[in-house]
């Protein structure tokens, strides 16, 4: 062949592989095989090894590797966290910062986990220091319901060089007592913590068959409503809010917040509110340490209750949570119930103790198995047969051989390894073999298998005995810290500050918050509605905005109360141009927004004549002036509304004259035609309402108040708003009576004796205030209170304290010490040592007048008692000791009667 050949296969060959390579660039791949595949298995990876935690143990992947390198360097002491995170890298291969946050995350929840150093805080949201300068260890807890080895089931590790659990042998519901929240890809998983205590009992009634209730409950405290939980299932919520007491009428604190929230972002979304208008506050003031304390300045004439109420509507002080229960069971996702999650962990922690058992059974017996043949082999000297033997194999042969006659005493065959072992005794061992030690030796075992044998027979027993050691060793702290409530609904509108102006133009027609040139209307807030009404007789409600067509001849205008059925119009108007004058009484309830009402019949020509508006529905008397006109011979005449129904909006009303009107004045004001008011108190939401849920606390009018007293020392008069905000020790709530009187009993701690006092309610200037009346040392407590007339007090006295028997002794308060301010101290009971001390049935007392007496100043109760009350000089505390000499006396001079014997622990027990 020739060079020139060479050279043209050559280029022949370069254009053939050329042209394959083109046809491999240009080779279809179909996107849907890549998503099928490689997404999918990124997505199983996700759910599976990193997002969703496992039922068994409750645990995401990260966190059981985390716990695992933990155990396996715990020796009692603290490590630093950067060298847990470095072991953990041997097992998890996502790096140090994911491990880092995991174990954070961890050692917060304060269960499994003991910290040293600064972790973070989960109120403040302040992050923990780095993981070179905190330290941590295992938990007591941990190390006893979370670890063992005998039981553990292993696998690889991510690069084959470690081995890892599976699942670690957790006996405890771990994953609800933590909760856990983790976003995968095409799911997520938030299920929320509960409490300690509560998931051991309830696991304890799932064990024996009994029913059972689960809620959340978060370390940050606060109150949830729970009622719509749905057992942690998509679907449900819960709400959480912060708890917030009234320090005074200017000030409220911030003590406990919402799960999920921090005192960083809760203030955020406060000052925002504020900036917004929603509410109205001075100043702000964190100083959270340990505990949560926000402390919140209320600005001049705002009403701390509303503010509340606008906390919890407008900012984080409420928030709404949305669980959903996502495990991996058997590799696979699934969405199941705390109940369910519950009811398989328990069921697995019995697994579990049932395994643990039957390996102590078996190590117990292998145990009893060598030393009964220890035993046999030295007391039986069969090691002596041993010593002409020449081969292993004749040494195996004969201890055999020398066994055959006790094998049938054995649980199992004796084996050539059991043999092996016993070639290994060291003749010290042999030679100061203790047969009596080997005998108790092999008691105890056999006992102890005896027990365990017992405790699997009935393993139900032994699990919850079980759980109630765990609860009993590890329970202290771990009370519930979120109070569950029932939440009442807060209405925006109803809460939000007027932080707003409102203006009208009425004879163009405009109305806003932008008009500051013309009419003021009032206060308002921006999510307010008002209402319009017009010379034409016709009205509509529209939104708050900067400016609005809201129509000409405006005759009123303002801020408009959903469902407000106590504010009544008054109305006079003219059917039609020509037609009779109607006069009519409405309330404007039941209206939509920007739909247009008319009040009169709709007759063209229709025109109000008289309108006003009464907040409290009252009927005035009006003047009716007529035009003059032939053979009309009274040209004037009066009209009471109180005489006329109040009905709906859409009547016609009644024809007041048929004649044609000049003018009508007003000659007197109104007062109210409104029966009182009907007010119950909900316990379960701590709320006033009037839709007769709850207690029935009384019918009120314009101006009677609310009294409430508080285990704490205090007592409140206030008006009978349905936005109130009652104290969390409230023991008593009524209808207040001003003549009333309080009779109480306290412990006075500087003299460590109980004093007793009377005294009436103080209402000037001090309407929603609190008022103490037990004295300022807050070691002082309340003891007991009446509010009976004629109270009685019944005094038990000690008699190894006075060293003498003293009869009992039954006190007329009235007598005892006279009605005085709140403020005073009161006086003393007695000197000498009380056991017990108690308010019993009052004196009877006639009411010879029991009708309350209304006037536009006062309303006054009158009860006419047996005998005046009177003012009792100061030497009357000597009444208690002439009474208790005049008993001894009698006693001494009564015939001895026999001893009581009767030993009831009830009528010696201590009152505190």
């Amino acid at each position: 062949m020739s060079e020139f050949e060479d050279i043209e296969q050559e280029s022949t060959e370069e254009f053939l592989s050329e042209e394959s390579a083109a046809e491999d660039i240009h080779k279809t791949i179909h996107l849907s095989g890549m998503y099928e595949n490689w997404f999918l298995d990124y997505a199983s990876y996700v759910i599976l090894e990193r997002a969703v935690p496992d039922l068994k143990d409750g645990l995401k992947p990260v966190q059981r590797r985390i716990l695992h390198a933990m155990k396996n360097l715990d020796d009692g002491r603290y490590n630093k966290v950067a060298n847990i995170i470095g072991n953990t890298m041997q097992f998890h291969p996502h790096g140090d910062a994911s491990i880092g946050d995991a174990l954070v995350q961890l050692g917060q929840k304060d269960l499994l986990i003991d910290m040293q150093g600064n972790w973070g805080n989960v109120l403040t949201g302040d992050s923990a220091a780095a993981p070179r300068y905190i330290e941590a260890r295992l938990s007591k807890f941990a190390g006893e319901v979370v670890f063992n080895s005998k039981t553990t089931s292993w696998k690889a590790s991510y690069d084959g060089r470690n081995k890892e659990p599976v699942v670690l042998p957790v006996k405890f519901p771990l994953l609800l007592a933590q909760g856990v929240e983790g976003i995968a890809v095409g799911l997520a998983s938030k299920i929320l913590p509960h409490n300690f205590i509560e998931l051991i009992d309830a696991s304890i009634k799932i064990l024996k068959n009994k029913e059972f209730e689960l809620f959340p409950d978060f370390l940050t405290g606060g109150y949830t409503d729970v009622s719509k939980y749905n057992d942690g299932l998509r679907g449900g919520r819960i709400r959480v809010r912060a708890k917030i007491s009234q320090l005074n009428n200017k000030t409220l604190a911030i003590n406990e917040i919402p799960f999920g929230t921090t005192t960083v972002n809760l203030i955020d979304s406060i000052v925002s509110a504020n900036e917004k208008g929603k509410i109205k506050i001075k100043k702000i003031d964190d100083n959270t340490a340990e505990n949560v304390e926000i402390i919140i300045q209320l600005s001049p004439n705002v009403s701390p209750d509303q503010t509340i109420d606008a906390l919890y509507a407008f900012t984080n002080c409420e928030v709404s949570i949305s669980p959903n229960s996502c495990i991996i069971d058997d590799g696979k996702p699934r969405f199941i119930g705390v109940r369910e999650i519950l009811k398989t962990s328990t069921e697995n922690t019995v697994a579990l103790l049932k395994k643990e058992l039957e390996i102590r059974k078996q190590e117990l017996l292998e145990q009893w198995h060598f030393s009964s043949l220890e035993k046999i082999f030295i007391e039986k000297r069969i090691y002596r047969k041993i010593e002409e033997c020449e081969t292993w194999q004749a040494v195996i042969d004969t201890i055999d051989k020398g066994l055959k006659p006790y094998k049938k005493l054995f649980h199992r065959e004796v084996t050539e390894d059991d043999i092996v072992r016993l070639t290994e005794i060291k003749i010290k061992r042999i030679s100061k073999y203790n047969a009596f030690k080997a005998d108790d030796l092999i008691k105890g075992i056999e006992l102890e298998i005896d027990e365990v044998n017992n405790h699997l027979e009935h393993l139900i027993d032994y699990a919850v005995n079980y759980f109630r050691q765990i609860k009993k060793k590890y329970s202290k702290g771990k009370e519930r810290k979120t109070e569950i409530r029932n939440f009442d609904t807060i209405e925006a509108t109803r809460v939000a500050a007027a932080s707003q102006k409102l203006y009208v133009n009425r004879e163009e027609g405009f109305a806003g918050t932008s008009l500051r040139k013309d009419e003021f209307v009032g206060d308002c807030s921006d999510i307010d509605d008002i209402i319009v009404f017009r010379a034409d007789g016709t009205f509509i409600v529209t939104k708050v905005v900067s400016k609005v067509f809201v129509g000409k001849d405006v005759l009123h205008i303002a801020v408009y109360k959903k469902n407000d059925d106590r504010t009544i119009y008054n109305l006079i108007y003219r059917d039609g141009r020509r037609g009779p004058t109607r006069v009519k009484r409405f309330a404007a309830t039941g209206v939509m927004r920007d739909k247009e009402y008319d009040v009169t019949k709709g007759t063209d020509g229709s025109k109000i004549l008289y309108f006003t508006c009464n907040p409290n529905g009252e009927a005035e008397v009006v003047k009716v002036i007529l035009k003059p006109k032939t053979k009309l011979k009274k040209l004037s005449f009066e009209f009471d509304f109180s005489d006329l129904a109040i009905k709906g909006k859409g009547s016609q009303g009644n024809i007041l004259n048929k004649h044609s009107v000049k003018a009508i004045v007003k000659r007197e004001e109104g007062v109210s035609t409104l029966g009182a008011r009907d007010i119950w108190y909900d316990e379960t939401v701590r709320r006033l309402n009037t839709d007769e849920r709850g207690a029935y606390v009384g019918a009120f009018k314009s101006d009677e108040k609310l009294l409430t007293i508080q285990k704490s020392g205090y007592y409140k008069l206030m008006n009978y708003d349905l936005s109130n905000h009652f104290a969390e020790d409230m023991i008593l709530i009524e209808k207040f009576i001003p003549k009333k009187i309080f009779s109480v009993i306290y412990f006075e701690s500087s003299s460590e004796m109980f004093y007793l006092k009377r005294f009436q309610a103080e209402t000037e200037n001090n309407i929603n205030k609190q008022i103490e009346f037990i004295g300022d040392n807050p070691e002082n407590y309340m003891h007991s209170y009446s509010l009976d007339w004629l109270p009685q007090v019944k005094i038990l006295f000690d008699t190894a304290a006075n060293n003498k028997e003293i009869p009992d002794l039954i006190l007329n308060v009235e007598e005892f010490i006279g009605i005085k301010s709140s403020k005073a101290k009161g006086k003393r009971v007695t000197a000498k040592a009380i056991k017990k001390i108690e308010f019993i049935d009052p004196l009877p007392y006639e009411e010879f007048e029991d009708e309350i007496e209304e006037t536009q100043d006062e309303v006054e109760v009158q009860l006419e008692v047996k005998e005046p009350i009177k003012e009792v000089p100061q030497e009357s505390e000597t009444i208690i000791e002439e009474k208790i000499k005049k008993q001894e006396t009698e006693q001494k001079e009564k015939p001895k009667s026999p001893p009581d014997k009767t030993d009831d622990p009830d009528s010696q027990m201590e009152l505190f």
